[in-house]
């Protein structure tokens, strides 16, 4: 299976364009060893020929355009087979809007997730007016089969945090299915990629769907809980925004350290992440533990 990174930073990007952060200042003037990043977004293809999108991101034209795998063939023939979502929000789900264009878009998500992109955001209602989409229900714990030899399986990720738009008569709080893991699996090989940029707690359940995978992207928003707090820029907790912090006892780090997996990488990173500075001590901190940051245009091969 081959990964590439299309985008690696958290909503807004690094910099983010109304931040003057630390982190942000420094990539801006080049005070410290830092490198601007693109929102999430991965591809990844069981052949390199055939590829999927790992969430869609606001930034997918300049991201489709770096990647030459992913640039059209035979008049406007795209190698990208289908898009797999992992929630309703605008950073994972507006660059949908950008590839309007196409003859079809086949796009997989929850139930959840189509309801607030019909009835919430409506985005879905304003895709369908220029291009054919075909919608494929994502059940968690359901296997279904890609193009290149690949298969996934979506897992429920639990989140308590509040619903931006109420749906289907709900009252914000949300349920099952908000949030999306995907388990991606390579049928020659077995072996598996989990990616999991959006992730509050790591529960047993959700623990137990990243047991023996080969490689893991996971949710590396912010170091700390109060991160955003702390710099006057927010006034939500990581947690409280859905994003598990990495640093402290009770982090993400503490729990990857003894995972087996042989790639494990930190994406979905916010502007004000210090791991973002490639001197500083957290990012040490990080690759003592054996795991990875990512950056735009990392490629993996699993």
């Amino acid at each position: 299976m081959l990964i590439h990174v299309l985008g690696s930073a958290a909503g807004g990007g690094f910099p983010q364009w109304n931040c003057d952060c630390p982190c942000c200042r420094a990539v801006r003037d080049g005070s410290r060893p830092a490198r601007p990043r693109t929102q999430s977004s991965v591809a990844v293809s069981g052949d390199g020929e055939h590829w999927v999108l790992l969430n869609a991101s606001p930034d997918v034209h300049r991201q489709l355009e770096s990647f030459p795998a992913l640039r059209p063939r035979d008049g406007r023939d795209s190698p990208v087979e289908a898009v797999l979502l992992t929630d309703a929000e605008l950073d994972h789900t507006l660059g949908l809007l950008l590839l309007r264009e196409s003859r079809g878009l086949r796009v997989h998500g929850t139930a959840a997730v189509r309801s607030v992109l019909e009835t919430g955001t409506r985005l879905l209602p304003v895709l369908t007016s220029y291009c054919p989409v075909d919608w494929r229900s994502a059940v968690p714990g359901g296997e279904q089969r890609l193009a290149g030899g690949l298969a996934f399986r979506p897992f429920d990720v639990p989140t308590r945090k509040r619903a931006r738009f109420t749906v289907a008569g709900g009252d914000g709080s949300g349920g099952p299915g908000r949030v999306t893991g995907y388990r991606i699996t390579d049928g020659r090989t077995g072996r598996a990629l989990v990616f999991l940029p959006c992730v509050q707690e790591l529960t047993a359940e959700v623990t137990a769907e990243i047991a023996g995978c080969s490689c893991l992207l996971i949710d590396g928003t912010c170091w700390t809980d109060d991160e955003l707090v702390t710099l006057g820029l927010a006034d939500r907790t990581s947690r409280e925004m859905g994003h598990v912090p990495i640093g402290g006892a009770d982090g993400s780090l503490a729990r990857l350290a003894g995972l087996p997996a042989r790639r494990k990488v930190y994406t979905h990173l916010n502007n004000t992440n210090p791991v973002l500075l490639e001197d500083s001590a957290e990012r040490r901190a990080v690759a003592a533990c054996g795991v990875e940051v990512a950056v735009d245009g990392m490629e993996m091969e699993i």
